[in-house]
């Protein structure tokens, strides 16, 4: 099952037949004080530094962030999206939990966007997924509802199949376009919680067959070392079932894990990517020196 999206020039294609796509989260306010006072001054001079450091990182897309106190969010996403498309050709996941600011955000947006994010509760549904149909969008989903964030894989596969259901039978979305988000909790707070997403990823695979991408940094949240947790994390996704995920496309130690993966797992043909990235790296090595 592929979903593909796009940017006014640019079409990638996520699959689990294809290379695993990085979405850079780095656009995005939360803990970033500067940040924060910057965009609430009107300036999103910070924002092309964040980008080129994505792109050089190896990011396949980008995730486009602007929730902050104080600020105004709808009018904050559309100048972000507006700049970020005049930055680069990849494509951007317009992320958001303001409707408006969806809205905002996708109706500047050249291109297929993913649209970040829904979860199983039909009140949530019914306010996002009417925006997806308008403009042609891609759709992140969590399986959780207003009850729970479920622990059990099985409760989590349910309400996967739940949205899926009432996407495509109610909005007339298609299945490709909707990519589940399994759930990734803090390994810092439960040793099991890894097994269990790793496991909710096997089971969606198996029994729904759409692709899947999760905010990759929440497994390491609160622990020591988190890029080295990070990089074992995501090649054991990966071969579970993951496709694309929202990480820091800047950390050399985890794309290079996940370029790795892709090696090992027949999604890299010839080790034509691989042996790119390597010789990129010693250009740029080279330069520097």
């Amino acid at each position: 099952m592929h979903t593909v999206l796009s940017s006014a020039t640019k079409t990638i294609t996520i699959g689990h037949d294809q290379p695993f796509c990085i979405i850079g989260e780095r656009i995005n306010p939360t803990g970033r004080k500067k940040f924060q006072e910057q965009l609430r001054a009107g300036d999103y001079s910070a924002i092309e530094a964040d980008v080129l450091a994505q792109v050089a990182g190896g990011a396949t897309m980008l995730d486009v962030n602007m929730g902050a106190p104080m600020i105004d969010e709808p009018e904050a996403l559309a100048a972000a999206v507006t700049l970020i498309q005049q930055l680069t050709d990849l494509p951007l996941c317009i992320d958001s939990s303001v409707v408006e600011a969806l809205e905002a955000g996708l109706s500047v947006y050249q291109g297929k966007a993913l649209v970040n994010s829904i979860t199983a509760e039909t009140e949530r549904m019914d306010l996002i997924l009417p925006l997806v149909k308008k403009y042609g969008a891609a759709i992140i989903a969590l399986p959780n509802d207003e009850f729970e964030i479920p622990e059990e894989p099985e409760r989590r596969l349910e309400l996967t199949k739940v949205i899926v259901d009432y996407a495509t039978t109610k909005y007339g979305i298609p299945i490709e376009d909707i990519v589940i988000d399994p759930l990734a909790m803090p390994i810092g707070a439960d040793s099991t919680m890894v097994v269990r997403t790793l496991e909710t990823i096997r089971l969606i695979k198996e029994h729904v067959g759409v692709n899947m991408t999760l905010g990759a940094s929440n497994v390491s949240f609160g622990m020591p070392d988190r890029h080295t947790l990070n990089s074992v994390f995501l090649p054991m996704a990966m071969a579970a079932g993951l496709t694309s995920a929202i990480m820091d496309s800047r950390t050399a130690q985890i794309v290079t894990a996940v370029r790795a993966a892709d090696l090992m797992n027949g999604n890299d043909e010839w080790g034509a990517n691989w042996i790119a990235a390597h010789r990129a790296r010693q250009a740029a090595a080279a330069a520097a020196e």
